[in-house]
């Protein structure tokens, strides 16, 4: 059974900073790509940012281009993001995903595995 556990929400000041981690049940995804989408109350899912399996590969929404960043552990099956200068539009439940091994997009229908979300609220 796939498990996809994130953790690390929380409540923050706006400016201020968090980190989120994401544990993975299989081995077998630490060559798949990882992303992280975000959804605000009363709007659709959106792309966050995603990394190949490699670790080498990044690209992330315009909103949170040079001040959030992913990354990923594959020893300890764990993909991370790491959010700076947070905003209050920031605000939302945080997901993350598996993808497949060559390239998974920035829709959600690239993406196979959820977890069940933690909530970040920037005010």
């Amino acid at each position: 059974q796939v498990q996809l556990v994130e953790s690390g929400g929380g409540l923050v000041q706006a400016g201020g900073s968090l980190r989120l981690s994401c544990a993975f049940s299989s081995r077998t995804f630490s060559s798949y790509y990882m992303g992280w989408f975000r959804q605000a109350p009363g709007k659709e899912r959106e792309f966050v940012a995603a990394m190949d399996g490699s670790g080498i590969s990044a690209y992330y929404a315009d909103s949170v281009k040079g001040r959030f960043t992913i990354s990923r552990d594959n020893a300890k099956n764990t993909v991370y993001l790491q959010m700076n200068s947070l905003k209050p539009e920031d605000t939302a439940v945080y997901y993350c995903a598996v993808g497949n091994r060559y390239y998974s997009g920035r829709s959600s229908s690239g993406y196979d595995y959820w977890g069940q979300g933690t909530q970040v609220t920037s005010y």
